[in-house]
């Protein structure tokens, strides 16, 4: 059995728990644009906040002399994402914009996944007395990342951000011209299924951009629902002491694993942002 704040519960009712949104109304089917999951829209704000304050403090605190740990640690995140951009988007004016947006993708991005590192039930217990207590239910997800709305809403973005510059590179007409004249060929018979193919790229693009994230940080998170379930499951007991020595290894283990998972993933992201944008400006 397993406790949160209190109250013994199943391992699938604990998991179903703590899978549950805080939302603004119950869901009906699998998408409902009506519903607004309330936590993970305030931990994505959060983080957001979070993220431009440090890069404001790293700038408002940047010297010319021998730069302190932090800013030699941004100062080598924007490095390293501005040669990133150098190599994919090669449009000067075009990178005035989008090497700031990478930047803010990787580490926003960052922040919102590692939340995952956070105990299971700490953010939730906390919630369980303060939030009934302001008239919520008693649901409070920590990594928006796991929540497949805010990863196709961050792809969603990008893929608006690419359809600009489509225009703004090629011009309406242009672009226009390369929808139905790419990849098979301008000819006219050719026009419907070029179309068709440009519209399954950019929504094949798209989904998987979103649910790649997604999926490696919901994985990430019902293993470390499962490793509490061990810690959950300690008693003075041959079987319980050695649950709870696992809760301890397989915790600490997965979680300086996941220190990999959560930097890669973020950086996949921002990859494939400037890669899309990239292709933008490309023409066929």
């Amino acid at each position: 059995m397993a406790t949160t704040a209190g109250q013994e519960l199943t391992a699938g009712e604990y998991i179903r728990h703590h899978l549950g949104h805080l939302q603004t109304g119950p869901q009906s089917g699998i998408a409902d644009f009506t519903v607004l999951n309330i936590d993970s829209a305030f931990w994505a704000v959060a983080m957001g906040v979070l993220g431009c304050g440090l890069l404001w403090w790293a700038a408002r605190k940047a010297t010319s002399g021998v730069p302190g740990r932090f800013q030699a640690a941004v100062e080598i995140l924007v490095e390293m994402v501005d040669a990133q951009a150098k190599g994919i988007v090669h449009s000067a004016e075009s990178r005035k914009f989008v090497a700031p947006l990478a930047l803010t993708v990787f580490v926003w991005i960052f922040l919102m996944n590692a939340m995952d590192l956070l105990p299971v039930d700490l953010i939730p217990t906390l919630w369980h007395t303060v939030g009934p207590a302001l008239g919520f239910k008693d649901y409070m997800r920590v990594v928006p990342t796991a929540d497949l709305s805010v990863t196709m809403g961050l792809a969603l973005a990008v893929l608006l951000i690419c359809l600009y510059y489509n225009v703004k590179i090629k011009g309406a007409g242009g672009w226009m011209h390369e929808l139905i004249s790419a990849p098979f060929g301008a000819k006219w018979y050719l026009a419907p299924f070029n179309l068709l193919m440009q519209i399954i790229e950019f929504l094949a693009k798209t989904v998987s951009h979103g649910m790649r994230l997604f999926g490696n940080m919901y994985a990430g998170e019902l293993i470390f629902f499962l490793i509490a379930l061990m810690g959950g499951a300690f008693t003075l007991t041959f079987t319980g002491v050695f649950l709870g020595l696992g809760h301890v290894i397989a915790g600490t283990l997965w979680a300086i694993f996941h220190i990999l998972i959560i930097t890669l993933q973020a950086f996949v992201f921002m990859m494939l942002t400037l890669v899309y944008i990239g292709q933008a400006h490309d023409t066929h």
